[in-house]
């Protein structure tokens, strides 16, 4: 998948989430250009309410739908519009599969002619936090309201994983919906880990110790996704939140002074560091794509790769057979850190919109209504290889090793799953620390300069009286 999410990881990395040059550039031409359009529901076209047509859809009116194509494929979303043809015969859905979503929809939203509902994931994704800030989404409570798909009886936010909902509001109107349920971790084989008889570790300086014996095999220890920092985001700040406990993640997102100079911070960029400077690190991984990286991990070239769960979908098509790939919680900093060790980053991810200025936002809501259906949910869990956000979408459904592995980690991880806000938030920030962690791994900083770095970057967020800010 591209960097997303990020996670929001978002993410690609979907994650991937929320940032990237191409979405910084975007944010501040739409902060410049957009503010002046918004939304305008006396023009909205509507049609007759009825038991069958809850959400007033036009009736003949066709619907645009603009997915990012990463990771998760198309196959759900054109799922979707497959049930919404159904229910709207004579209506045609255009779906779109694109990358770079900010850099192909930016001028869209600027003219005030968006698609009616877009993905907005991927690398170089659309700012969101500066497209609500601008009046440019639509508020989604009015779906949540609606009768869902499966037992009119239910509505709509009554059939998603708690948090979805809170994921998606910003200023206290909600903005985008999320998909899939995301956890972070680090991957390996176990087929590969058996055959060598090697554990999985619990702390740092045993993986550091495994890493070791890993070389004496003649496999690098670790890969990464060098093109897309992010990817090594998420272990370090995992440790950091593991050790520190959420009053630190909270620090971190609320632009406190020197919340990125924290002790725990530090000792998890340390942690990362010490794969440089102890050559763990497969040579040449800085250059690599995340498909490309992700390949080389599958052909045993290196033992472990960090990603989110969307993975074991990602590489299904070049996956060898009984490779066996399976996703753990990063091991403790310390052996007493204030989480667990089954503590997990995780979020809700790959956010779908109506844009406020879009033909049909009525089509588009009740688009939003299939897609978080139980029908299209489950297709997604099957053919995807993730958790869908919908509840009781997975029942039945046939786990593979890695979907598996992400399932027994959200339930083991229970209360203890963490997440941060800033990659959504602060766009330009999440960019800094992704090209710090890259000069981080490559050793060009060392831990302390790239703690200044970032600090640097969210001071500079904080005393910029333009930027929206937010606070959990």
């Amino acid at each position: 998948m591209t960097p997303r999410p990020s996670h929001a990881r978002i993410n690609p990395t979907r994650r991937t989430l929320l940032g990237g040059a191409t979405a910084a550039g975007a944010a501040g031409l739409l902060s410049g250009c957009v503010t002046a359009g918004g939304s305008d529901e006396s023009d909205e076209a509507t049609g007759a309410v009825t038991e069958a047509n809850p959400l007033g859809v036009p009736e003949g009116t066709d619907l645009e739908v603009v997915m990012f194509n990463g990771g998760y494929g198309e196959a759900y979303t054109q799922h979707a519009a497959e049930v919404y043809e159904g229910l709207h015969p004579e209506a045609t859905v255009d779906h779109q599969g694109i990358q770079r979503v900010g850099e192909t929809l930016q001028p869209r939203f600027v003219a005030g002619e968006p698609p009616d509902v877009v993905d907005n994931t991927g690398a170089g994704r659309l700012d969101i936090a500066q497209l609500a800030a601008s009046d440019q989404l639509h508020d989604l409570t009015e779906l949540l309201d609606a009768p869902s798909l499966d037992d009119p009886a239910v509505p709509v936010r009554d059939t998603l994983l708690p948090g979805v909902v809170e994921d998606g509001t910003l200023d206290g109107a909600v903005r985008f919906l999320n998909y899939s349920s995301v956890v972070w971790g680090i991957w390996y084989s176990t087929s590969l880990f058996d055959a060598n008889g090697w554990t999985y570790p619990d702390t740092w300086d045993d993986m550091l110790a495994l890493c070791e014996e890993i070389k004496q095999s003649g496999i690098a220890p670790w890969t990464w996704q060098g093109k897309y920092p992010e990817y090594m985001v998420d272990p370090l700040q995992a440790m950091a939140a593991k050790s520190g406990g959420i009053d630190l993640v909270k620090a971190v997102d609320n632009l406190e002074p020197d919340a990125w100079r924290q002790d725990a911070v530090l000792a998890a960029a340390e942690a990362v560091h010490r794969l440089v400077t102890d050559g763990h690190i497969m040579e040449g991984s800085e250059a690599l794509s995340h498909t490309e990286a992700q390949n080389s991990w599958n052909n045993g070239e290196a033992a472990f790769i960090p990603c989110g769960s969307w993975l074991e979908g990602e590489q299904q098509e070049v996956s060898p057979e009984g490779f066996d790939m399976v996703m753990a919680p990063v091991p403790d900093l310390t052996a007493s850190d204030a989480m667990p060790f089954g503590a997990l980053q995780g979020t809700s991810s790959e956010s779908f919109l109506v844009p406020s200025q879009a033909a049909n936002t009525r089509g588009g809501l009740d688009y939003l209504r299939c897609l978080f259906s139980t029908e299209v949910a489950r297709g997604f869990a099957e053919t995807a290889k993730a958790l869908p956000v919908v509840l009781g979408a997975t029942e039945g459904v046939e786990m593979t090793s890695g979907l598996a592995s992400v399932a027994d980690a959200v339930g083991s991880a229970g209360e203890h799953i963490f997440g941060y806000k800033y990659r959504l938030w602060y766009a330009p920030l999440a960019k800094a620390v992704d090209d710090a962690t890259g000069e981080l791994l490559t050793g060009r900083l060392d831990p302390e300069e790239w703690g200044d770095r970032i600090q640097a970057a969210a001071d500079e967020v904080a005393d910029d009286d333009s930027v929206t800010k937010y606070q959990r």
